[in-house]
């Protein structure tokens, strides 16, 4: 008995073709500064937050990436005692500053 197998490069390339259809890629997330929009409103999420903690950090002139500032905790804590008593972030970087600066 033949087993018959399609081994030609016409019937991969139509797999291929048709998982490709099939996967789509992830909507983009939408910031606006530190509020992440869904569905017509705008939440709190620490993507956008950290996303905009890496805005404010670059205009007062820090060298640092968004990547670093959501990968690394102690990076976060380092931009966040530079740039953390900006009324603009000091809610994003409460658990990073000392009690006097709290206040």
């Amino acid at each position: 008995m033949r087993v018959i197998t399609a081994h030609s490069p016409l019937a991969a390339a139509a797999a291929i073709l048709i998982a490709l259809g099939y996967s789509t890629p992830a909507p983009a997330i939408d910031c606006s500064g530190p509020w992440q929009k869904v569905s017509g409103q705008e939440i709190a999420t620490p993507y956008c937050e950290d996303n905009y903690l890496g805005q404010i950090a670059r205009a007062a002139g820090l060298r640092v990436s968004n990547q670093e500032i959501r990968q690394n905790p102690n990076k976060k804590g380092e931009v966040c005692r530079f740039v953390g008593r900006d009324n603009r972030v000091r809610d994003i970087c409460w658990n990073y500053l000392d009690e006097d600066s709290r206040d």
